[in-house]
């Protein structure tokens, strides 16, 4: 891989994502300066990291030794203080609903997500500009949070897998969630790569990725580099792509004008609406009214403030604020409708999924047992035939009824307690008509009964709504920690919290749920915009502050909107649901998206209900507003040590030595 040897082409120059001409260019260092590099070999002066455990191990004590001049666009990962850089310059902060929820894959929307979608770009541009044949091998580099998850834990992470399956052509949104381990396993078996899914060419994992886990690009924690060379190893085009949270790609070109359009990747289908944001707030009162932009949508924003006073204005609510924003971006009205049936659907799916796998165990080396299908499996213990499965054992004691059949419709379940009266069964002993009492064991009470204070006896205590809301989002976040089809909302770490919310709507509370789910998704998405533009949704910037912290403010959000809270109240239900999730720190367990991840989600729902509840009985009286809440939430993420925020250096740490797990690093 070019590091200290690599020459920097000239910016006009470089493969750019998204505004080169579509047409070939000279992708080429001046015959003065050209750098050639071997194919079957690494460039002089270049530190790989490698994806062996051996090769790590013997390299990661020469860490502090390298010199600074190998890498000159890098910089030490703890000298990174910026958060939401790329963001700050924009003009205002709206962008498609339908980017900020994307479908993709687990574990992680910026470890998964975003680097396939890079890798995919990558190609895109160089089959675009008739480079593509040309190409004999490819290098990548990975920075920060994304090399860091590497050796120990390519199957666990899939940064590489992702890259490397995006660099064939497959697409997040598209691809065979099944078919990702066997095509990687071939991939470095074979040591060959499809480019586009028709250029073969011979790729070697311990040979053309290099991992940089101490180095950052000044960008953002999540950086990586392609570069693509021809059979002379010469430079053809290279590029730096920024994975920035919730599968969202920039680049140097395009952190100012992002290129919203990446998750659409195919530039030449993207409505022009969203490959700009060259856009204007409203103009100033008293100010001369201006022929309306053709590129701007009609209702910017850039702040809650600004937010709320279109609402007063125009008398609409958030979600039709954002709805017409939608229009301007070239959907239709069933383009619209389509779109958000299509992520709940998604949603819908992964929960069925989660409750309903036969798989006991997550995969990684804790060995996660999942919950998700046991907690369904007792939630709805004698209430449907056919919707809890039959494979899942029978839980509890005694008079359980066999999976599927419906109790009597009047009286207690027989399968609902061992404890509990069973009505309508024969007397046991001819004392009494018609039904009995089952014996129950002796209760077991912890404590000495000789004292003052006597102990509580053990109870159970049953709430059914809110318990099924917890459910939810520990299945959503299981399927995602298993690699399965999933909605970055905003991110992959904390994809659980929305779903379950707008699932408790609609299963406890609507009675359309339709306009339950467009007001929902579209409430939340004006709120992740701002967090977006003010802050960050990503955890190697801001900690799981940044991930379930703004999931539970977008949540809270959506569910005061469905239950008619006015815009101001429901910009309020925002502020409590990520005031109550400052300072969240990102450091599981093992680096993997499951502990404390996955309960962490589901109290995130549960947050996000109250916080809505709160606000709708506060009758807006507050103290804080949400745009001060982003940006408490901004300079909390800049202080917060690098150790917190996805690198597994803290409690992981301490963990490690207790269960003798080796470190990796989160992909939240």
């Amino acid at each position: 891989m070019l590091a200290a040897t690599r020459l920097r082409l000239p910016h006009a120059r470089r493969v750019v994502a998204s505004h080169l001409p579509l047409r070939p260019l000279a992708f080429r260092v001046p015959a003065a300066s050209r750098t050639r590099v071997s194919p079957g070999g690494t460039t002089s002066g270049t530190r790989c990291y490698a994806s062996t455990l051996k090769r790590r191990a013997d390299e990661s004590d020469e860490a502090a030794k390298r010199p600074e001049e190998e890498d000159k666009d890098a910089i030490p990962a703890e000298a990174l203080t910026t958060v939401g850089s790329h963001e700050h310059e924009h003009e205002h902060a709206v962008i498609s609903t339908f980017d900020l929820f994307s479908i993709g894959v687990g574990p992680s929307s910026s470890h998964t997500v975003g680097p396939m979608r890079a890798g995919k770009i990558f190609i895109g541009d160089l089959e675009a500009l008739g480079l593509l044949e040309k190409v004999k091998t490819v290098k990548i580099t990975l920075y920060g949070s994304l090399a860091a998850t590497g050796a120990a834990s390519l199957n666990i992470h899939h940064t590489p897998q992702a890259i490397l399956l995006g660099l064939e052509g497959s697409d997040p949104e598209t691809i065979d969630t099944g078919t990702i381990p066997s095509r990687y396993a071939a991939i470095l078996e074979n040591k060959s790569l499809t480019l586009g899914g028709r250029h073969r060419i011979t790729y070697d994992m311990d040979r053309d990725m290099v991992w940089r886990w101490d180095q950052v690009l000044k960008t953002h924690p999540n950086g990586m580099r392609f570069s693509v060379f021809d059979e002379d190893g010469e430079l053809l085009a290279t590029n730096e792509y920024f994975s920035v949270g919730g599968g969202f790609v920039v680049n140097e070109k395009t952190k100012v004008d992002e290129n919203l359009f990446y998750k659409g990747v195919d530039k030449s289908v993207v409505h022009g609406a969203r490959l700009h944001q060259t856009h204007s707030s409203e103009p100033a009162p008293g100010a001369p009214s201006e022929a309306p932009d053709p590129i701007q949508p009609p209702y910017p924003f850039v702040s809650g403030d600004s937010l709320l006073a279109l609402t007063k204005k125009h008398n609409m609510t958030i979600a039709q604020i954002v709805y017409d924003n939608e229009l301007h971006f070239g959907y239709s009205h069933e383009d619209i409708h389509e779109k958000l049936m299509r992520i709940w659907s998604v949603m819908d799916d992964c929960i069925r999924t989660g409750v309903s796998t036969a798989e006991e165990k997550l995969p990684g080396r804790l060995g996660l047992r999942r919950r998700a299908p046991m907690l369904y499996r007792r939630l709805m213990r004698g209430f449907y035939p056919g919707l809890v499965s039959p494979h899942l054992p029978q839980l509890g004691a005694g008079h359980a009824e066999p999976v599927g059949r419906i109790d009597a419709p009047h009286g207690l379940s027989a399968g609902s307690d061992a404890s509990m009266p069973l009505w309508g069964s024969e007397p046991e002993s001819g004392h009494g008509t018609g039904r009995r009492i089952s014996a129950s064991r002796p209760t077991r009470v912890i404590g000495t009964l000789e004292h003052p204070v006597t102990p509580m006896p053990p109870r159970k205590t049953m709430i059914p709504a809110m318990d099924f809301l917890s459910c939810y989002a520990i299945a959503v976040n299981e399927v995602n920690a298993s690699g399965g089809r999933i909605v970055t909302s905003p991110t992959n770490g904390a994809a659980g919290v929305i779903p379950a919310v707008l699932k408790y709507i609609v299963e406890f509370v609507s009675d359309d749920p339709e306009k339950s789910v467009v007001t929902f998704l579209l409430t939340a998405a004006a709120v992740g915009m701002l967090f977006k533009r003010g802050s960050t949704i990503s955890a190697a910037e801001g900690g799981c502050q940044a991930e379930v912290g703004v999931a539970c403010s977008m949540a809270s959000a959506g569910f005061a909107a469905c239950m008619g809270a006015s815009p101001e109240t429901v910009l309020q239900a925002a502020e409590i649901g990520i005031e109550h999730n400052l300072g969240l720190t990102c450091d599981p367990i093992d680096g993997l998206v499951q502990v404390p991840c996955i309960v962490r989600n589901s109290l995130g729902a549960v947050k996000a209900v109250t916080a809505a509840q709160l606000a709708m009985a506060s009758e807006n009286v507050y103290s804080v507003t949400l745009d001060e809440a982003i940006e408490a939430m901004r300079l909390t993420a800049a202080d917060m040590s690098v150790k917190y925020k996805e690198t597994s250096l803290s409690c992981s740490s301490v963990l490690q030595r207790t269960v003798k797990i080796p470190l990796t690093v989160p992909a939240c």
